[in-house]
């Protein structure tokens, strides 16, 4: 793969992370029961050190989450290559910002999304999710 080419494809993992990041977290905000649809059947999810396997799991486990409000304030995207998922493009996605859960105070959180493309859809391979507390010292 030459320069061009590997700057094309960083140039569509960042577009495809800006429209996949404002899809994802609008359904965590206002339509989780939607929220298998964003991930393959396999699909990983580690939350704050929770390990769920399966997209209905993974469902599940979000619903019972308190209503939360995401505001990103970083997202960076690239590609996974030479390694792609079932041959299929895939794409790193790291986010962060806030996160206001019901009538608690917005904490930091910081997401890392590997995505990847089945048929023109998106769907999340492995998710990390973790707010971001200081260390006890």
């Amino acid at each position: 793969m030459d320069m061009d080419q590997f700057k094309g494809k960083v140039d569509q993992a960042c577009r495809i992370a800006e429209e996949f990041t404002k899809l994802y977290y609008e359904t965590i905000d206002k339509r989780r029961h939607l929220m298998s649809r964003l991930y393959l059947n396999t699909g990983i999810l580690s939350w704050n050190g929770n390990g769920i396997k399966g997209n209905e799991q993974i469902e599940k486990f979000i619903i019972e989450l308190p209503p939360s409000d995401h505001a990103l304030t970083t997202l960076d995207a690239q590609p996974v290559l030479d390694v792609a998922v079932n041959g299929q493009l895939t794409f790193i996605i790291q986010a962060s910002g806030t996160v206001k859960y019901q009538d608690k105070s917005p904490k930091t959180f910081q997401q890392n999304f590997v995505v990847t493309a089945q048929g023109d859809k998106w769907k999340i391979v492995s998710d990390c999710f973790r707010i971001q507390e200081p260390l006890n010292k």
